[in-house]
Protein backbone atom coordinates (compact mmCIF):
# COMPACT_ATOMS: atom_id res chain seq x y z
CA UNK A 1 0.00 0.00 0.00
CA UNK A 2 2.85 2.38 0.83
CA UNK A 3 4.45 1.64 -2.53
CA UNK A 4 1.18 2.42 -4.33
CA UNK A 5 0.78 5.72 -2.47
CA UNK A 6 4.37 6.63 -3.30
CA UNK A 7 3.75 6.00 -7.00
CA UNK A 8 0.62 8.17 -6.89
CA UNK A 9 2.57 10.97 -5.18
CA UNK A 10 5.33 10.81 -7.82
CA UNK A 11 2.87 10.99 -10.70
CA UNK A 12 0.95 13.84 -9.07
CA UNK A 13 4.14 15.78 -8.42
CA UNK A 14 4.98 15.66 -12.13
CA UNK A 15 1.57 16.90 -13.27
CA UNK A 16 0.27 18.94 -10.33
CA UNK A 17 0.73 22.45 -11.78
CA UNK A 18 -0.66 21.53 -15.18
CA UNK A 19 -3.72 19.84 -13.67
CA UNK A 20 -4.57 22.77 -11.39
CA UNK A 21 -4.23 25.22 -14.26
CA UNK A 22 -6.46 23.05 -16.43
CA UNK A 23 -9.16 22.83 -13.76
CA UNK A 24 -9.13 26.60 -13.25
CA UNK A 25 -9.44 27.30 -16.99
CA UNK A 26 -12.23 24.71 -17.38
CA UNK A 27 -14.18 26.18 -14.46
CA UNK A 28 -13.84 29.74 -15.75
CA UNK A 29 -15.09 28.70 -19.19
CA UNK A 30 -18.02 26.83 -17.68
CA UNK A 31 -18.87 29.73 -15.37
CA UNK A 32 -18.95 32.10 -18.35
CA UNK A 33 -21.15 29.64 -20.26
CA UNK A 34 -23.59 29.22 -17.36
CA UNK A 35 -23.81 32.99 -16.85
CA UNK A 36 -24.75 33.41 -20.51
CA UNK A 37 -27.30 30.61 -20.37
CA UNK A 38 -28.87 31.44 -17.01
CA UNK A 39 -28.85 35.25 -17.05
CA UNK A 40 -29.40 36.04 -20.73
CA UNK A 41 -32.10 33.48 -21.56
CA UNK A 42 -35.46 32.92 -19.93
CA UNK A 43 -37.36 29.76 -19.10
CA UNK A 44 -35.05 26.76 -18.94
CA UNK A 45 -33.04 27.78 -15.85
CA UNK A 46 -35.58 29.71 -13.81
CA UNK A 47 -35.06 27.95 -10.45
CA UNK A 48 -32.03 26.78 -8.52
CA UNK A 49 -33.08 23.16 -9.08
CA UNK A 50 -32.91 23.78 -12.84
CA UNK A 51 -29.58 25.55 -12.56
CA UNK A 52 -28.08 22.77 -10.44
CA UNK A 53 -29.30 20.04 -12.79
CA UNK A 54 -27.80 21.75 -15.81
CA UNK A 55 -24.58 22.73 -14.08
CA UNK A 56 -23.89 19.24 -12.75
CA UNK A 57 -24.30 17.68 -16.20
CA UNK A 58 -21.99 20.21 -17.83
CA UNK A 59 -19.34 19.93 -15.09
CA UNK A 60 -19.36 16.14 -15.38
CA UNK A 61 -19.12 16.34 -19.16
CA UNK A 62 -16.15 18.73 -19.08
CA UNK A 63 -14.17 16.66 -16.60
CA UNK A 64 -14.88 13.37 -18.37
CA UNK A 65 -13.19 14.92 -21.41
CA UNK A 66 -10.44 16.31 -19.16
CA UNK A 67 -9.96 12.81 -17.72
CA UNK A 68 -9.61 11.36 -21.23
CA UNK A 69 -6.75 13.80 -21.84
CA UNK A 70 -5.18 12.67 -18.57
CA UNK A 71 -5.65 9.00 -19.52
CA UNK A 72 -3.98 9.72 -22.84
CA UNK A 73 -1.00 11.32 -21.14
CA UNK A 74 -0.55 8.85 -18.28
CA UNK A 75 -1.40 5.60 -20.07
CA UNK A 76 -2.07 5.66 -23.81
CA UNK A 77 0.91 7.85 -24.78
CA UNK A 78 3.29 5.70 -22.76
CA UNK A 79 2.07 2.56 -24.50
CA UNK A 80 2.12 4.23 -27.91
CA UNK A 81 5.68 5.54 -27.46
CA UNK A 82 6.74 2.36 -25.66
CA UNK A 83 8.03 4.36 -22.68
CA UNK A 84 5.87 2.15 -20.48
CA UNK A 85 8.51 -0.55 -21.00
CA UNK A 86 11.00 1.51 -19.02
CA UNK A 87 8.53 1.88 -16.15
CA UNK A 88 7.86 -1.86 -16.15
CA UNK A 89 11.57 -2.47 -15.65
CA UNK A 90 11.39 -0.86 -12.20
CA UNK A 91 11.26 -3.21 -9.20
CA UNK A 92 7.54 -2.50 -8.77
CA UNK A 93 4.72 -4.67 -10.04
CA UNK A 94 2.99 -3.63 -13.23
CA UNK A 95 -0.36 -3.79 -11.49
CA UNK A 96 0.74 -1.21 -8.94
CA UNK A 97 2.08 1.11 -11.63
CA UNK A 98 -1.12 0.96 -13.67
CA UNK A 99 -3.31 1.10 -10.57
CA UNK A 100 -1.55 4.30 -9.49
CA UNK A 101 -2.23 5.92 -12.86
CA UNK A 102 -5.91 4.94 -12.91
CA UNK A 103 -6.42 5.97 -9.28
CA UNK A 104 -5.02 9.39 -10.18
CA UNK A 105 -7.51 9.73 -13.04
CA UNK A 106 -10.42 8.56 -10.88
CA UNK A 107 -9.43 10.69 -7.88
CA UNK A 108 -8.70 13.78 -9.95
CA UNK A 109 -12.05 13.52 -11.74
CA UNK A 110 -13.95 12.97 -8.49
CA UNK A 111 -12.35 15.92 -6.68
CA UNK A 112 -12.65 18.22 -9.70
CA UNK A 113 -16.35 17.49 -10.21
CA UNK A 114 -17.16 17.69 -6.49
CA UNK A 115 -15.39 21.00 -5.87
CA UNK A 116 -16.43 22.55 -9.19
CA UNK A 117 -20.11 21.77 -8.55
CA UNK A 118 -19.93 23.46 -5.15
CA UNK A 119 -17.84 26.48 -6.14
CA UNK A 120 -19.74 27.22 -9.38
CA UNK A 121 -23.11 26.81 -7.62
CA UNK A 122 -22.07 29.37 -5.01
CA UNK A 123 -20.71 31.76 -7.65
CA UNK A 124 -23.91 31.58 -9.69
CA UNK A 125 -25.92 32.16 -6.52
CA UNK A 126 -23.76 35.16 -5.66
CA UNK A 127 -24.11 36.62 -9.15
CA UNK A 128 -27.88 36.23 -8.97
CA UNK A 129 -28.10 37.76 -5.50
CA UNK A 130 -25.84 40.78 -6.03
CA UNK A 131 -26.33 41.53 -9.74
CA UNK A 132 -29.18 39.89 -11.59
CA UNK A 133 -31.94 38.39 -9.42
CA UNK A 134 -33.15 36.16 -12.25
CA UNK A 135 -33.26 32.80 -10.48
CA UNK A 136 -36.39 32.22 -8.41
CA UNK A 137 -35.83 31.78 -4.67
CA UNK A 138 -32.71 32.25 -2.56
CA UNK A 139 -29.60 30.09 -2.32
CA UNK A 140 -29.36 29.12 1.36
CA UNK A 141 -26.90 27.12 3.43
CA UNK A 142 -29.55 24.45 3.97
CA UNK A 143 -30.12 24.19 0.23
CA UNK A 144 -26.41 23.65 -0.41
CA UNK A 145 -26.15 21.11 2.40
CA UNK A 146 -29.07 19.21 0.88
CA UNK A 147 -27.25 19.23 -2.46
CA UNK A 148 -24.01 17.75 -1.08
CA UNK A 149 -25.04 14.05 -1.19
CA UNK A 150 -26.18 14.42 -4.80
CA UNK A 151 -22.99 16.28 -5.71
CA UNK A 152 -20.87 13.54 -4.13
CA UNK A 153 -22.84 10.85 -5.97
CA UNK A 154 -22.46 12.70 -9.28
CA UNK A 155 -18.71 13.01 -8.67
CA UNK A 156 -18.38 9.27 -8.04
CA UNK A 157 -20.43 8.39 -11.11
CA UNK A 158 -18.50 10.87 -13.25
CA UNK A 159 -15.15 9.52 -12.08
CA UNK A 160 -16.22 5.99 -12.97
CA UNK A 161 -17.60 7.01 -16.36
CA UNK A 162 -14.34 8.86 -17.09
CA UNK A 163 -12.55 5.49 -17.22
CA UNK A 164 -14.65 4.19 -20.15
CA UNK A 165 -12.51 5.89 -22.87
CA UNK A 166 -9.60 3.75 -21.65
CA UNK A 167 -11.20 0.76 -23.41
CA UNK A 168 -11.21 2.49 -26.80
CA UNK A 169 -7.78 4.01 -26.37
CA UNK A 170 -6.08 0.76 -25.36
CA UNK A 171 -7.46 -1.22 -28.30
CA UNK A 172 -5.03 0.40 -30.75
CA UNK A 173 -3.03 2.52 -28.32
CA UNK A 174 -4.71 5.57 -29.86
CA UNK A 175 -4.95 9.00 -28.25
CA UNK A 176 -7.54 10.26 -30.79
CA UNK A 177 -9.74 7.24 -30.07
CA UNK A 178 -9.57 8.02 -26.35
CA UNK A 179 -10.54 11.65 -26.84
CA UNK A 180 -13.23 11.03 -29.46
CA UNK A 181 -14.88 8.33 -27.35
CA UNK A 182 -14.98 10.74 -24.39
CA UNK A 183 -16.59 13.47 -26.52
CA UNK A 184 -19.19 11.03 -27.87
CA UNK A 185 -19.87 9.79 -24.36
CA UNK A 186 -20.51 13.25 -22.93
CA UNK A 187 -22.65 14.11 -25.96
CA UNK A 188 -24.92 11.21 -25.06
CA UNK A 189 -24.96 12.11 -21.36
CA UNK A 190 -25.74 15.76 -22.09
CA UNK A 191 -28.51 14.96 -24.54
CA UNK A 192 -32.12 15.40 -23.58
CA UNK A 193 -35.40 17.14 -24.22
CA UNK A 194 -36.30 20.30 -22.32
CA UNK A 195 -35.01 19.92 -18.75
CA UNK A 196 -34.51 16.17 -19.10
CA UNK A 197 -30.84 15.15 -19.25
CA UNK A 198 -29.73 11.56 -19.73
CA UNK A 199 -26.73 12.16 -17.49
CA UNK A 200 -29.02 13.07 -14.60
CA UNK A 201 -30.74 9.68 -14.62
CA UNK A 202 -29.57 7.60 -11.66
CA UNK A 203 -29.73 4.23 -13.42
CA UNK A 204 -27.81 5.46 -16.47
CA UNK A 205 -25.07 7.16 -14.44
CA UNK A 206 -24.63 4.22 -12.08
CA UNK A 207 -24.52 1.65 -14.89
CA UNK A 208 -21.95 3.59 -16.91
CA UNK A 209 -19.86 4.21 -13.81
CA UNK A 210 -19.73 0.48 -13.06
CA UNK A 211 -18.78 -0.18 -16.68
CA UNK A 212 -15.88 2.27 -16.30
CA UNK A 213 -14.63 0.61 -13.11
CA UNK A 214 -14.91 -2.81 -14.79
CA UNK A 215 -12.87 -1.58 -17.76
CA UNK A 216 -10.18 -0.28 -15.40
CA UNK A 217 -10.09 -3.63 -13.60
CA UNK A 218 -9.86 -5.64 -16.82
CA UNK A 219 -7.08 -3.39 -18.12
CA UNK A 220 -4.79 -4.30 -15.22
CA UNK A 221 -6.01 -7.81 -14.36
CA UNK A 222 -3.55 -9.69 -16.59
CA UNK A 223 -1.00 -6.94 -17.12
CA UNK A 224 1.79 -8.91 -15.43
CA UNK A 225 1.72 -11.52 -18.22
CA UNK A 226 0.70 -9.37 -21.18
CA UNK A 227 3.15 -8.29 -23.82
CA UNK A 228 3.54 -4.51 -23.69
CA UNK A 229 3.65 -4.25 -27.48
Amino acid sequence: MKALLKLIQLEMRKNKTRLLRGVLIADLILLAFMVLVVFTEEGEFSTYADVFDGLYVFVTAIFIIFASVLLSKLVIDEYKNNTITVLFMYPVSRKRLMSAKLIIVFGFTFISIFLSDIVLSLLLGGIDYYISDVIQGDLTVRMMLNELPGIAADAVYGAGIALIPLFFGMRKKSVPATLVSAVLLVSVLSSGVGQFRLGNQFGVALSLSLVGVLIAYLSIRDIEVKDVA
